[in-house]
């Protein structure tokens, strides 16, 4: 039998921007804005999809370069969508 995940899905509210929505479901705001075509800032009570994501996640810590935690800069490219790289950001391994 056929096992699949539910798919999640959240109305956004007031205030909130991609980032904080992303954080909040540990995924990346770039899969995030893909997942959905958002082009620009999520509005007020606007229904986001919610990727679901797999691989090992790990927080970015001060030290980390994107060769050390993917094998070079195109591996990271290719896992976690983006180029974006910052302290605290959450990014996918493998």
């Amino acid at each position: 039998m056929l096992k699949t995940e539910p798919r999640k899905y959240y109305r956004v509210k007031k205030g909130q921007t991609l980032r904080e929505i992303a954080e909040y479901f540990s995924v990346s705001e770039f899969l995030l804005a893909q997942e959905n075509g958002l082009c620009a800032s999520p509005y007020e009570g606007q229904i986001l999809s919610i990727p679901n994501e797999t691989g090992d996640a790990y927080f970015v810590r001060e030290g980390d370069t994107k060769e050390l935690l993917c094998g070079s800069e195109e591996g990271y490219l290719k896992k976690n969508g983006t180029s974006a790289f910052y302290i605290g950001m959450r990014v996918i391994l493998q």
